[in-house]
C-alpha cells in the first residue's frame, strides 16, 4: 500500500485545499473569506475544474489554512526530486512563442490579483527560496502575459509594468541558478515591456539590473557602463522623494561594485562614497521598487568591494559599521556573513570564518546553496584543516 507522502504527492492542488480545510474545520465559504478570494475558485479547484489560480490567490488560500505555499501545492506542483525540471520550465516559459502562434495561455487577472502576485514573488526571491520560484514563476508569467493582452489601452501601461517586474525576477532567479543566458533574456523582456509606461525610475531600476546580470556574466567594463550612464540619467536635484534618492543610490553602487570587480579600485571607492552621501540624506533603509538601499546596504557592499579588491583588514573593518539590526532582505543579511567569511579565511581566522558561515547557514540554507562564494571558502577551510597539527583539527574543523 503506498504511504501517505506518496498519495499526497499524486493529489491535485484542490485535494490538497480540501484535506487542509477539513483538517481545520473550514467551510469553503469560511477558506474564501478567510483568504478574500471567490467561493467559486475554491469550489472549482476541489472539484477539479480549475487547477491553478494566481500565485497570490494561492499563497492568501495557504495563510488561511496556515500552511506554507510548498505544502499548499504539493510536490507535482513544486520542482522536486529532479531540480532542472523547475529551471527548465523557467527557461521555455521565458522564451515562450505563444504571441507568434496567436495562442496565449493562462487565465487573465485583476491588476489587484497582478500587483500581490508579483509583491509575492519578489518576497521569494529575497528570502532566498529560487529554488521554489522556479516552480512558480512560469505560471505567474503565463498569467500575466494572458492579462496584458486581455488589456484594454488604458489599463495595458499599468500591466506591462507588473509583467516587467515578473519577468526581472525571473531573470534574477535564474541568474542564481546559474542560466545566464535565459536571464538576460528575461531582463531584454523586462525592458521591452518597462517602454510601454511613463516611469524613469521604473526603468532606471531595471537598467541596474541589467548591470548586475552583465556583472555575473563577467562583462565587467560594460556592466560599469550601463550602471554609471543610468545614474547620471536619474541624478536627483533640489529636493526629492525618498524613493528617488533609493533608485539612485542603488544605481551608484551598481557602478562601484563592477569597477570594483574590473580592477578599477579607485572608481569603486569613489562611487561608494556617493553612494553613501546618498544614504545619509536617505537617512534610514528603505525598499523601493524591490531593491533595498540605505545605509545598511552601503556598509554591506563596502564590505563586498573590499573582499573582491582582496583589502581584507578594511572588509572586516567595514563590517563592524553594519547596525545590529539591518533593515534589509534575509539575502542581503547573509551576504556579509559569507564576505566576512571569506576575509576571516584569507586572513587565517578559520574559527571566524567558519562561525560566520554557520550562521549565513542557518539564517537560509535556501541562500546559501546557491553561493560559489560560501562553496569556495568551505573548500579553504577543509583544506586548511587539513593542514593542521592533529591536535588542532578538531577545533578547526567542528
Amino acid at each position: 500500500m503506498a504511504g501517505t507522502d506518496d498519495v499526497r504527492a499524486e493529489s491535485t492542488i484542490g485535494e490538497h485545499i480540501r484535506r487542509l480545510r477539513n483538517d481545520v474545520l473550514m467551510t469553503q465559504d469560511d477558506l474564501a473569506a478567510a483568504a478574500e478570494v471567490s467561493t467559486d475558485l475554491i469550489r472549482k479547484l476541489e472539484q477539479g475544474r480549475r487547477h491553478t489560480a494566481s500565485i497570490s490567490s494561492l499563497h492568501r488560500i495557504a495563510t488561511a489554512l496556515d500552511v506554507d505555499l510548498g505544502e499548499l501545492l504539493g510536490r507535482d506542483h513544486m520542482p522536486g526530486a529532479a531540480p532542472d525540471a523547475g529551471v527548465v520550465a523557467l527557461r521555455r516559459a521565458v522564451a515562450d512563442v505563444g504571441d507568434l502562434l496567436g495562442d496565449v495561455e493562462g487565465e487573465p487577472l485583476s491588476l489587484r490579483e497582478a500587483e500581490r502576485s508579483v509583491t509575492y514573488l519578489w518576497g521569494t526571491y529575497w528570502s532566498g527560496k529560487w529554488d521554489q520560484l522556479a516552480g512558480l514563476l512560469p505560471q505567474a508569467l503565463r498569467g500575466l502575459r494572458a492579462t496584458l493582452h486581455a488589456a484594454d489601452v488604458t489599463a495595458r501601461p499599468r500591466i506591462a509594468e507588473q509583467l516587467a517586474w515578473c519577468y526581472s525576477v525571473a531573470a534574477s532567479t535564474l541568474a542564481h541558478l546559474h542560466q545566464p543566458d535565459a536571464a538576460f533574456l528575461a531582463m531584454r523582456h523586462a525592458l521591452d515591456l518597462v517602454g510601454e509606461g511613463d516611469d524613469p525610475l521604473l526603468a532606471a531600476v531595471l537598467k541596474g539590473s541589467v548591470s548586475w546580470h552583465l556583472l555575473v556574466s563577467g562583462r565587467f567594463d560594460e556592466a560599469e557602463r550601463v550602471a554609471a550612464r543610468t545614474a547620471a540619467s536619474i541624478e536627483p536635484h533640489g529636493d526629492v522623494l525618498p524613493p528617488e534618492l533609493s533608485v539612485y543610490g542603488s544605481v551608484l553602487v551598481q557602478v562601484a561594485n563592477a569597477a570594483a570587480r574590473g580592477g578599477r579600485n579607485d572608481t569603486a571607492r569613489d562611487f561608494l562614497a556617493l553612494g553613501r552621501e546618498v544614504a545619509q540624506r536617505a537617512a534610514a533603509d528603505r525598499i523601493d521598487y524591490e531593491i533595498p538601499f540605505g545605509p545598511s546596504l552601503v556598509t554591506m557592499q563596502t564590505v563586498d568591494v573590499s573582499v573582491v579588491t582582496e583589502d581584507y583588514p578594511a572588509a572586516i573593518a567595514a563590517a563592524s559599521e553594519m547596525p545590529t539590526n539591518p533593515s534589509l532582505p534575509l539575502a542581503s543579511r547573509c551576504r556579509p556573513l559569507t564576505d566576512r567569511a571569506c576575509a576571516h579565511a584569507n586572513l587565517g581566522q578559520e574559527e571566524q570564518a567558519l562561525a560566520l558561515l554557520l550562521t549565513a547557514e542557518g539564517m537560509s540554507p535556501d541562500w546559501i546553496r546557491h553561493q560559489t562564494l560560501a562553496r569556495s571558502v568551505t573548500r579553504d577551510l577543509l583544506a586548511a584543516a587539513s593542514d593542521t597539527p592533529a591536535d588542532n583539527s578538531d577545533r578547526v574543523a567542528s
